[in-house]
């Protein structure tokens, strides 16, 4: 292995050990992974404009408040489609997804982390007994390479992960390969509007926060065209950062105490809603 290689596992390895944390801390809490108590992803989910109905069906557990973005919404689900999610955590877009596509269809949830794969499939006979549906399932496995052959799905989402990858063209890579042509990939993810400070990069946790792992905006697109995909079309989002900043979230309170004075986090992260499309030959 070399140095780049070893690099890129560590990242991995750090990525997965904070969140086997968050999908512990949460089980045994049921409060949410970043801001304090039991309203905070409730609320953060409102925010990004998940249906609340859709939200007070979903099982204990699967809203664990670590979105940035809605790209089940964006992507406008059909009856019938086969829907991949990469970083599916304990499902909260998955069984969203699955209710969309109906029995006829189908999501699969992809995740690294065995613990949150754990929490997922646990979460499975509530979503059953809820929607009367069989037709979602979790599958432990790494973005990078996913356990999926070729072109096989017509939707991929993902939201707020991608940007945790150390190998983030190797993922837009995947994407493209199991994608049926004609299908699309709507992501939701932390972007960066310029580079970050050296002391925020130092700074314990903030890849698990989404925040050392962000692109610039122009780097996502040029990985996007650069996988094969077209029809790519990005939308910034700056009220997410505020958001966090107005209810002071205790992480990001961290954060804008080593940013320089007289800025906030908003002028340096935005969240990013990104749309493409695999051409048919």
């Amino acid at each position: 292995m070399n140095d780049s290689d070893r690099s890129r596992e560590q990242v991995r390895e750090s990525v997965r050990a904070g969140y086997a944390a968050i999908a512990t801390r949460f089980r045994l809490s049921c409060c949410g992974s970043k801001g304090p108590g039991h309203a905070y992803p409730a609320c953060l989910a409102k925010a990004l404009g998940y249906d609340e109905e859709a939200l007070a069906r979903l099982p204990k557990g699967a809203n664990m408040g670590l979105s940035c973005g809605n790209p089940v919404a964006a992507a406008a689900l059909q009856e019938g489609q086969t829907v991949l999610d990469l970083g599916s955590g304990g499902g909260f877009d998955v069984f969203q997804a699955g209710e969309k596509v109906r029995a006829s269809g189908r999501v699969i949830g992809v995740d690294m982390t065995p613990e949150m794969i754990a929490e997922a499939c646990r979460n499975i006979e509530h979503y059953r007994q809820r929607t009367g549906l069989d037709n979602v399932e979790f599958r432990l496995g790494e973005i990078e390479r996913l356990p999926l052959p070729d072109a096989v799905i017509d939707v991929a989402l993902s939201n707020c992960v991608i940007n945790l990858s150390p190998d983030k063209p190797q993922v837009w890579r995947e994407i493209f390969r199991v994608l049926k042509p004609g299908g699309r990939v709507f992501v939701s993810d932390l972007a960066l509007l310029k580079p970050l400070p050296e002391a925020l990069k130092k700074m314990k946790g903030a890849l698990t926060g989404c925040l050392t792992g962000a692109v610039l905006v122009e780097e996502s697109r040029a990985m996007l065209e650069s996988a094969g995909f077209s029809s790519i079309v990005m939308t910034p989002r700056p009220g997410y950062a505020r958001s966090m900043q107005n209810w002071s979230d205790p992480w990001y309170g961290k954060i804008a105490e080593v940013l320089p004075k007289g800025e906030s986090m908003a002028d340096y992260i935005v969240s990013l809603s990104t749309e493409a499309l695999k051409q048919e030959v």
